[in-house]
């Protein structure tokens, strides 16, 4: 990766905390949450780039701007919310489960 995209990564990065910090809090708390979820179980294109982050915030600015709650944007269960938006995605829960599979498919064919 070149210095120039580094440099331009970060800024985008900075843009994007900037605006993350401009929504009211309840839809900061969930967010942050929703972005250390997204973190921790994948999806594994989530570290091209933050687009999937992005997607989310902005839906979340149009929901504060039409002043609904956050829990009115994503619903109580926001685990399940998270699992919606990467349900067609390879997460690195399923790229670990491979790399189980194919550990215990080559220890029994031994």
């Amino acid at each position: 990766m070149s210095i120039k995209k580094i440099i331009e990564g970060k800024k985008e990065w900075r843009a994007h905390v900037s605006r993350v910090k401009a929504l009211p809090q309840d839809y900061q708390i969930v967010y942050k949450e929703i972005q250390k979820y997204l973190f921790k179980v994948g999806p594994v294109e989530l570290n091209n780039g933050i687009g999937l982050l992005s997607d989310i915030l902005s839906f979340f600015e149009e929901g504060a701007a039409a002043e609904k709650g956050v829990l009115e944007v994503t619903g109580t269960d926001v685990a399940a919310f998270c699992d919606a938006l990467i349900d067609d995605s390879k997460t690195y829960a399923d790229l670990y489960q491979e790399s189980i599979n194919q550990k215990v498919d080559k220890a029994m064919k031994k």
